[in-house]
């Protein structure tokens, strides 16, 4: 039978979307299947400045500068009295890279891609939930229930799996893994902030880390209408918080640092919501038939904010694949899309292993106030440039971690 569509992809995220656009842009048939209905509420709000190249290149960045997000051009991080802001722009990038980005509410920012990639023509079915699916490459089929329960099925000559935390493919094909990293939970909101503090810049993300427990830390996005998204991290089953309500633990959080008066006046405007268990990472990334983009195929953690850049940016890898197939090329799915794509990913997992272990808190706030290399090399890095290997932090992140970290650390 002949198949409907070339490309069917599980999930209209940015990942979904961003994949969708350049594909059928390349004159590929391509069919989305969203299980939700969008608008619809989802962490991961502040972008990195490597999405917008991703966005520019897939043609969908003109809506998204109009949509009026927060601007965001870097990151403050604090810790008691220590103080620390970074300017994404003072990267070690090539010009033409971008040193901004936005702050997104990502009920909106979904939308306005999955609307622009419809739009364009890609067939985007929301309510639709895939059930099951038969892969063999060239001979794809996915079962699925649409928004009245209906059942149904798609015919694809190969599977893409961008549906985020719901990892389709992973949970059916059994290659879901736990991650390696002690498990963390965290308690989030949204607030109408009412900040009045002089000294806050909403166009920064603000990393707040716990002023005697380091491996607790706070996220603080401010959005353009007067809200932000508020969120802290600690260790899941800690016996500091046994018998206490999620509200109270945050509440204790939240007060234990300036954010209490930071937020002295803010209103919620969303119920209190948890999330534990939320790094996992996928036995392999692509196989018979289909390929895993973003969190599907694994999330580290949301310190840095890289969950969207690399969503993005194996959506593209995946698309340049897929489109030299369609234009009679080979392809090497290892080579092309699981070791570029990892070799970012390991950076940033890297980043994440020295944060929690206090080495990159020791480099981030006791790094020298000028415009060395060495600092461009770093602020790349927490800009999303993970895979410019002409970055040394980069090619030998380890390497340069520990020299840095050397470099840095207060003598005794």
């Amino acid at each position: 039978m002949k198949p409907d569509c070339d490309i069917a992809i599980i999930g209209a995220g940015p990942a979904g979307s961003v994949i969708a656009k350049f594909l059928h842009d390349a004159g590929m048939a391509v069919t989305v299947l969203e299980a939700e209905t969008f608008p619809r509420f989802v962490i991961g709000e502040s972008l990195l400045p490597n999405c917008m190249n991703v966005l520019e290149r897939a043609g969908l960045l003109g809506a998204v500068t109009d949509a009026g997000f927060q601007f965001k051009n870097g990151a403050v991080f604090e810790c008691g009295p220590q103080y620390m802001s970074i300017d994404f722009r003072q990267n070690f990038e090539p010009s033409a890279c971008w040193g901004t980005t936005f702050q997104v509410k990502r009920a909106r920012f979904d939308q306005i891609l999955a609307g622009e990639t419809a739009r364009a023509g890609v067939d985007i079915r929301f309510g639709h939930r895939v059930t099951s699916a038969q892969l063999a490459d060239g001979d794809c089929r996915l079962g699925f229930t649409d928004a009245n329960g209906n059942p149904g099925e798609l015919r694809a000559r190969f599977v893409v799996d961008a549906s985020g935390y719901g990892r389709v493919l992973p949970r059916m094909l059994g290659l879901a893994r736990p991650g390696k990293s002690i498990e963390r939970r965290a308690l989030f909101t949204h607030m109408r902030d009412h900040i009045t503090d002089p000294g806050y810049d909403r166009e920064k993300i603000l990393i707040t880390v716990h002023p005697t427990r380091h491996e607790i830390w706070y996220w603080l996005i401010p959005f353009s209408d007067g809200t932000a998204s508020i969120g802290a991290i600690y260790p899941d089953n800690d016996p500091a918080f046994d018998g206490m309500s999620d509200q109270d633990i945050f509440n204790q959080l939240i007060n234990d640092t300036r954010l209490g008066s930071l937020l002295a006046n803010a209103e919620p405007i969303r119920d209190l919501n948890s999330i534990a268990g939320y790094s996992a990472q996928s036995e392999k990334l692509f196989g018979d038939g289909y390929v895993l983009l973003g969190n599907s195929a694994g999330f580290l953690d949301p310190v840095f904010s890289s969950g969207v850049t690399i969503a993005m940016h194996s959506a593209e890898l995946a698309a340049k694949a897929l489109i030299a197939r369609h234009n009679g090329n080979a392809v090497d799915w290892n080579m092309d899309f699981a070791e570029p794509l990892s070799k970012g990913v390991d950076t940033f997992r890297a980043y994440v292993d020295a944060w929690y272990d206090g080495r990159l808190q020791t480099i981030i706030f006791n790094q020298p106030d000028d415009d060395s290399q060495l600092k461009r090399m770093v602020v790349s890095i927490l800009a999303g440039y993970a895979w410019n290997m002409e970055n040394p932090l980069v090619a030998k992140t380890e390497r340069y971690l520990e020299m840095l970290h050397d470099l840095c650390a207060p003598s005794s």
